[in-house]
């Protein structure tokens, strides 16, 4: 009776206390985000300054690709909803059909005009990434801008024609990032892996450097450490 009450009973508490603890979420600010699916972190914070200074589609996806340190290649989508709202979708164009499929999208930037000279956008994760999404972003007229952003701020701004990333492009995109990655080989070395998906690249502090050592003179006291009393020696006359 025992042996059965223990084989019934233990694996339905186990069962209530995991469905009972709350689930682990992502802060909503990281920037650096990774999850068991990859191993390719993305640098939020350099996909918002590539979007704020591209020039137009074709150069926010050599930026991104730059950006990425994966072999993949990420095409990106970019919609003009009217004169005053965009969607850029970075996506994996896994089967060459130049259209982001089911799954294979990887970030989107929603942006809107707020007025004269004024804006604000959003990114977001997802597939992989689903666990990031950044505060809302504000962009205005005199910060360091490309003509992707200052056209849609300027008056009389009509909607484009949307873009998506033509699958013969992927290649000339591949080789250029590869010239890219040789020319500049100190961006590109390898992180420090982390459980929080943050980076700990090569200008990590050496922390191995930075405690401070004892010191050996008669003087020194170590920190945290109680003071030695000399024995009070009587003088005798």
């Amino acid at each position: 009776m025992t042996l059965r009450f223990g084989r019934f009973i233990i694996p339905a508490l186990l069962t209530g206390a995991l469905a009972g603890a709350p689930a682990c979420q992502s802060s909503e600010t990281e920037r650096w985000v990774t999850t068991s699916n990859t191993n390719v972190a993305i640098d939020w914070d350099a996909v918002g300054k590539a979007y704020k200074e591209a020039e137009g589609p074709e150069d926010l996806e050599r930026r991104i690709n730059e950006i990425y340190t994966g072999d993949e290649v990420i095409s990106v989508a970019v919609i003009d909803k009217d004169d005053k709202s965009q969607v850029v979708t970075g996506f994996f164009d896994n089967n060459g059909s130049g259209q982001v499929e089911e799954g294979e999208k990887i970030f989107e930037i929603s942006r809107k005009i707020t007025g004269e000279g004024t804006g604000e956008y959003q990114m977001s994760g997802h597939g992989a990434y689903a666990g990031y999404h950044s505060p809302m972003l504000s962009i205005m007229t005199g910060m360091m801008l490309g003509s992707m952003l200052m056209g849609p701020m300027s008056p009389g701004y009509a909607p484009r024609q949307p873009y998506t990333t033509p699958p013969t492009r992927r290649e000339a995109l591949s080789q250029q990032r590869s010239a890219y990655r040789a020319a500049n080989p100190s961006k590109f070395s390898t992180p420090r892996a982390s459980q929080s998906g943050r980076s700990y690249g090569s200008q990590g502090k050496d922390f191995s450097k930075s405690r401070s050592t004892p010191s050996r003179s008669g003087g020194g006291v170590r920190f945290g450490a109680k003071p030695t009393r000399k024995p009070v020696r009587r003088l005798e006359a």
